[in-house]
């Protein structure tokens, strides 16, 4: 008994820096998001237009329609959680990964994402580490085919100049510089992933291996190399799975992007019914490759800014894109740092009861 009360008095110190430290994680995305949006409805919002919405049934059905694609999005990755271990996550096990992610991806930078962790979450959830790389890779693989695939069908459908070239000058300048400097990357990374993984992994592995060797690059050699042997494990496991695996794994991540995609629609149905509805999705995935690259967590202030910046010829009211950019916001990513609050201390608490007996 003493033994066990002694244990519990030098977890709390330890407890209290997660818990911190956790808040902190929590509190700082939340703190540089709402600044942002109080900025801009100092410098934007006009009360006149709050006063012209009216909430009426079409309004709040189209925002239940925006709550109902976000939930699309998630099914569309737990689903995804599901076929990439052959079923071996729980429906609920999956959704809980799911969530830990996108939690990670709120409160850590977008070129982080919530990936990170990803193997962890898996592995506490009773997959091998070793495996749970090798999924996590796939994931990152899937998602960024999903974009390179994407981009030039959204070029066909939709004129360039409602993409680039409608007026604000020099930010439409910069959005077509920052946006195909990060395609360009995001090409050249799943050109790599692609071959590394699945044509040639053992080829790729040793020309990174190589290349990192010079004298300029030796401080990354170490993580290339463990980069390389993720990508020849995960090469071994994808290079047995059938079309139909492939098929329905590209699916869900289609189904999981188009979902959060379709968000902005249903928002702007509701509150600016007026817009093409295939140039705001079409608009999507040009703020999505350009927030890839935002320093701050989960992109907050960045992408309320450049929604309600990107977003205003569409609607020509400052204040009712700045009304649609925090509902936005509301639904695609502080929803997820609650859910992830409440979540991610009792899934460390749970986490700690498995460990082995040894560890303690």
């Amino acid at each position: 008994m003493s033994t066990t009360v002694t244990k519990n008095k030098n977890n709390t110190p330890s407890e209290r820096r997660q818990v911190l430290g956790l808040l902190w994680k929590i509190f700082l995305p939340m703190a540089i998001g709402i600044g942002v949006v109080m900025w801009l409805f100092h410098r934007e919002f006009n009360p006149e237009v709050w006063d012209s919405i009216h909430f009426d049934a079409r309004v709040i059905a189209c925002i239940l329609l925006a709550w109902l694609f976000m939930i699309g999005r998630d099914f569309g990755l737990t689903w995804r959680f599901r076929a990439l271990t052959d079923h071996q996550l729980s429906w609920r096990k999956a959704l809980k990964v799911d969530m830990l992610c996108e939690f990670t991806s709120c409160v850590t930078p977008s070129a982080v994402g919530g990936s990170a962790l990803g193997m962890v979450y898996l592995n506490r959830e009773g997959i091998e580490f070793g495996r749970a790389t090798t999924l996590m890779m796939t994931t990152l693989f899937l998602d960024e085919f999903f974009f390179v695939l994407s981009i030039p069908v959204i070029m066909l459908l939709v004129p360039y100049s409602e993409l680039f070239d409608f007026g604000h000058g020099s930010f439409t300048v910069g959005l077509q510089s920052v946006f195909w400097g990060v395609y360009a990357i995001v090409f050249l990374w799943t050109s790599i992933l692609f071959f590394g993984i699945i044509i040639r992994p053992h080829g790729i592995h040793r020309f990174l291996n190589w290349l990192f060797n010079f004298r300029l690059l030796r401080k990354w050699a170490p993580k290339v190399d463990q980069l390389g042997q993720n990508m020849e494990a995960t090469g071994r496991d994808l290079r047995k799975r059938p079309l139909r695996w492939w098929l329905e794994t590209f699916g869900a991540t289609a189904l999981s992007w188009s979902s959060r995609y379709l968000v902005v629609n249903a928002l702007f149905l509701g509150f600016a019914p007026h817009a093409d509805q295939l140039i705001v999705f079409a608009r999507q995935f040009v703020v999505w490759i350009c927030l890839m690259i935002s320093p701050t967590p989960g992109s907050a202030g960045i992408s309320e800014w450049l929604f309600t910046t990107y977003y205003g010829d569409l609607i020509h009211s400052a204040g009712i894109a700045l009304i649609i950019a925090l509902f936005w916001r509301i639904i695609s990513y502080y929803i997820y740092l609650l859910v992830g609050a409440c979540i991610l201390p009792s899934w460390i608490r749970d986490s700690f009861r498995k460990s082995p007996r040894n560890n303690l």
